[in-house]
């Protein structure tokens, strides 16, 4: 199967298993996929900095019979209204969640943030305790708001990078690293497919969080946690997402033989953690 047609598939499946709708509040609009009944305990997926809602295709597709399964398109990405300053912080991206998931009804879930997201999700956590029945942090990114001098540098290499090679550019060139040793062509075609679509505006307010913000000064959440990371992450290395756990005074375990976008690397092995910890939460069900 060549990528084109690999990418073709993906697509296909994402219609038909994970649709997107759009839910209104106010003057913004949020990009919202979902999979599951209603009535179903709820997990809730965000996003890192080079993907979207779609990416988590193929978990939804192993976890629809268990729970209602919600991805949002984060603020700026995709058809989500984007956020009114310029370098936001954590809380302004959680503040956009507290609404999305005020409009669905969705009163306790299982929150997961993946790289970036990481930043949403915990911030949910610590103002809202009551909502997270449990706080899973999937290679979680830190930010570099502890560490200005080498924030300032990946800004401006991100920043130069969008402005040389485009967004198409950015996903050619970046799509790799995002996966083990030896990904699939699927795999890849489906991580490149996903960073192709994100929008200019979006990415460099994703940009100023991830460079003047910190996910530590957050502080340790209130509820049952876990930090988890692919074997062979690249991005946010295994070593580093150890001592944000031990940080947060979270568990910490490996996915065998998952880069850092394992939810479309390796659906199974997360499912199958995730499935577990559904199965402890309490109140999940509205």
């Amino acid at each position: 199967m060549t990528a084109m047609t690999a990418a073709a598939a993906w697509q296909a499946d994402l219609e038909r298993d994970f649709p997107q709708r759009l839910v209104r509040h106010g003057e913004t609009v949020a990009a919202v996929r979902e999979a599951g009944a209603t009535d179903a305990p709820a997990l809730v997926l965000l996003h890192g900095i080079g993907s979207g809602a779609a990416s988590w295709l193929p978990l939804a597709q192993r976890l629809k019979d268990r729970a209602r399964i919600i991805a949002w398109d984060a603020p700026g990405y995709g058809e989500s209204t984007p956020l009114a300053e310029a370098a936001p912080r954590a809380e302004a991206y959680m503040g956009r969640l507290r609404e999305l998931l005020d409009a669905l009804g969705v009163r306790r879930c299982l929150l997961l943030g993946h790289s970036l997201g990481a930043m949403a999700a915990l911030a949910l956590a610590n103002a809202e305790p009551q909502r997270v029945a449990r706080l899973v942090l999937l290679s979680p990114a830190r930010g570099y708001g502890a560490r200005p001098g080498e924030g300032e540098a990946v800004r401006s290499r991100r920043l130069a990078g969008l402005a040389s090679e485009g967004i198409a550019g950015l996903a050619e060139r970046r799509a790799p690293a995002m996966l083990g040793a030896n990904p699939g062509a699927a795999a890849l075609a489906w991580v490149r497919w996903n960073m192709a679509r994100l929008r200019p505006h979006g990415y460099r307010q994703a940009v100023e969080l991830l460079c003047g913000d910190d996910l530590l000064r957050l502080g340790r959440p209130p509820v049952p946690s876990e930090v988890l990371c692919g074997s062979e992450d690249g991005i946010t290395p295994p070593a580093a997402c150890r001592e944000v756990a031990e940080a947060l005074a979270a568990p910490f375990q490996l996915i065998p033989g998952a880069g850092h976008a394992s939810p479309i690397e390796c659906p199974e092995a997360l499912a199958g953690l995730l499935a577990r910890l559904l199965e402890h939460c309490q109140g999940l069900k509205p």
